[in-house]
């Protein structure tokens, strides 16, 4: 590590990748789309043996291809129709935010585990929404995550990137987190916090501020263009300040639903590559400037 720099040795700049794993199954979007589309192909997505949004296998694959390696962040949410009060299966807030929600201990979801902690992928914990000041709640969460993974887990971020300063930093590191990638709006992006990881108890708890959501990003099913120059307007920002660049690409922004993203996010590691970025997950740079010796005698 460069004096206050969090950006290895040889590298121009650092480039975070995460993935929230929000709804990996494609349910009641299914008639949402078909009504306000007018397209009624979105409803052939229900048939069991259709999942759009479980685009883990070419988002791997292309990762693989490119020699790097992202975060997962799982979420361990209440379900609508089984934990959340009647009274909310009829608000479009309680859809929102409960339906469509997966058990970690899903067949799928524990192959997928296994398949991303075998092949050197980072899994950290998606904090319930709930969870958002409730310490008790997020420790639960962990441990179930920890259990059906198999592996303690290091870091993470909150649904709907809900944010209590400095109280939801303080329940991460009392449960045994080190870092968090919360820090960050859903509808702007840039280097507002800065350009290096905070330190915000002055110890080895770590914020990963995120530079951009994809959907704080022009869509770029409609002007690729305008939303790449964004993108590639913050890598050279990233290059002229030895920063430490974080992106949230949620894996069903690589479906039919959303057109543009999956390029969008193709192109914008292979520019950071080509730029001479270190790309990885926060958990690996983490392990690299902070619990190694090297980063120790800093």
């Amino acid at each position: 590590m460069r004096g206050d720099s969090w950006v290895p040795d040889g590298h121009e700049f650092a480039l975070c990748l995460t993935h929230d794993v929000d709804r990996p199954y494609k349910t009641y979007q299914s008639l949402f789309y078909a009504l306000e589309r007018r397209d009624l192909s979105h409803l052939l997505d229900l048939a069991p043996a259709r999942r759009p949004y479980w685009t883990f296998d070419d988002l791997l694959a292309f990762e693989r291809e490119q020699g790097v390696r992202s975060a997962f962040y799982f979420l361990d949410e209440q379900s609508l129709l089984s934990d959340r009060p009647r009274r909310e299966w009829f608000t479009r807030e309680g859809w929102q935010l409960y339906a469509g929600r997966y058990d970690l201990e899903d067949p799928p979801i524990r192959r997928l585990l296994g398949r991303l902690r075998r092949g050197g992928w980072e899994v950290g914990l998606h904090g319930s929404y709930e969870a958002v000041d409730d310490r008790a709640r997020l420790r639960r969460e962990k441990r179930r995550l920890e259990a059906v993974l198999g592996d303690p887990v290091v870091g993470g971020r909150q649904h709907y990137l809900r944010l209590k300063r400095p109280e939801t930093w303080e329940h991460y590191r009392a449960i045994g987190l080190q870092y968090d990638t919360t820090l960050g709006g859903p509808d702007e992006y840039g280097f507002t916090d800065g350009y290096q990881p905070l330190r915000p108890f002055d110890d080895d708890f770590v914020v990963f501020p995120l530079t951009v959501m994809e959907g704080a990003l022009p869509d770029p099913g409609v002007d690729f263009d305008r939303a790449w120059a964004a993108l590639d307007s913050l890598l050279t920002e990233a290059a002229q300040n030895d920063a430490v660049m974080t992106v949230l690409w949620h894996p069903r922004h690589f479906s039919r639903d959303h057109p543009g993203y999956g390029r969008l996010y193709r192109r914008l590691v292979t520019s950071a590559l080509d730029r001479g970025a270190w790309v990885g997950p926060p958990g690996t740079l983490y392990a690299e400037q902070v619990s190694s010796p090297l980063a120790a005698d800093d």
